[in-house]
């Protein structure tokens, strides 16, 4: 009887995954005003007003309807395609790296918008592909087109992490779409044949030293392993109830780089200790949990795919990001979604809760989402 009084929008909302996305960002608003010694500026007020301007966005993307997707699939993977090349050819340079193109009232970073364009086009391919032939090259063969040419011109830019990104969305897509098993374990034997020639051959010199330096990092204390060793004094020192709001060391003294971006766990876990640490894998498993259940209640072969796909690409940011400010993975510049500040990592993963929102709205309207 009490719902009669509550407004049938907001009974209508995904509360099972806004309130913990507000949860994080909040939680992330407040580490990183502490990281800035006390202030809303530079970073927690824009961290906060960036989302609420993307949840905009990913609430427009939840009206879409399931043809519109299957429709612009195609056209948006070959666009972020020719954004890659472009970026390539006139992108600006910063850091070491060629990822960005300059649009006048903004930079784009394509490579982080083939995250979810990536698993969006195989999604759409599996679901056109006759079911009957997903055990054969017909199945293989142009997905590993489709998922090769982005993942090869990040390689170039360079940018290892997003790389690792947009494969892992997609052959998480490939393999839930039915392939053989066998497929995958021989592409992983052959990956670690070929992972030895890579490390001497294809990766630059940088990325051989995170690698080295992620199995030793004490080797070099001052140097490369500055950043993870560093990171790891933060996470420890903590403790389990943490030094207290605002009196991280690491992070107020400058010891610990990129505070607010790609090491915010370990900002956060200084100051809130291991409490801290098991709240945002709680919020986070309340996110993934929403992610696979609308996965799974979708109502036909293409959404179950895009909702998996879009869930898995949040989780690898996750999992890696943490990994990596543990010492358990290289650092590969991945930032902590909902966390870590910055836009361009903010629009990616509400481009992904945005269209889960979506598949969520088609399967509880009961139809392809037209009406």
């Amino acid at each position: 009887m009490r719902r009669a009084y509550i407004p049938k929008g907001l009974t209508r909302q995904p509360w099972g995954v806004l309130l913990p996305l507000l949860l994080l960002v909040f939680f992330g608003g407040a580490v990183l005003y502490s990281a800035a010694g006390g202030h809303f500026q530079p970073w927690a007020l824009m961290h906060v007003a960036r989302f609420f301007v993307f949840l905009v966005m990913a609430m427009v993307i939840a009206r879409i309807p399931q043809d519109w997707f299957r429709r612009a699939a195609l056209p948006l993977y070959g666009i972020l395609c020719v954004l890659l090349v472009l970026v390539e050819l006139i992108g600006g340079i910063g850091g070491g790296s060629q990822r960005w193109l300059n649009l006048g009232f903004m930079t784009l970073q394509p490579s982080e918008l083939m995250k979810p364009g990536i698993v969006l086009v195989l999604s759409w391919f599996y679901s056109v592909l006759p079911t009957g032939e997903t055990r054969t090259w017909r199945a293989i063969a142009p997905a590993i087109g489709l998922l090769g040419f982005p993942a090869a011109f990040v390689m170039l830019q360079p940018d290892l992490g997003t790389a690792l990104a947009i494969c892992f969305g997609g052959v998480v897509v490939m393999f839930l779409a039915g392939l053989p098993l066998r497929w995958f374990l021989g592409a992983g034997g052959a990956g670690a044949v070929i992972a030895p020639l890579a490390f001497f051959f294809a990766l630059h010199d940088y990325q051989r030293k995170r690698v080295l330096v992620f199995m030793d990092p004490e080797s070099d204390p001052l140097g490369s392993g500055y950043h993870i060793t560093q990171s790891k004094i933060a996470i420890g020192s903590g403790g389990f109830l943490g030094k207290g709001f605002g009196n991280g060391s690491q992070s107020h003294l400058d010891y610990l780089p990129e505070a607010h971006t790609d090491f915010v766990f370990a900002t956060m876990a200084e100051e809130w200790g291991m409490l801290g640490g098991l709240f945002v894998l709680l919020v986070f498993g309340l996110i993934m949990r929403w992610g696979l259940k609308v996965a799974m209640n979708a109502p036909d072969r293409f959404s179950r795919l895009l909702a998996a796909g879009m869930t898995a690409t949040i989780f690898f940011y996750a999992c890696i990001n943490m990994m990596m400010v543990m010492g358990l993975a290289p650092v590969v510049g991945i930032p902590l979604p909902f966390l870590s500040h910055g836009g361009s990592s903010m629009m990616t993963n509400m481009i992904c809760i945005g269209t889960i929102m979506a598949v969520d709205r088609w399967s509880r309207r009961g139809s392809t989402g037209l009406s």
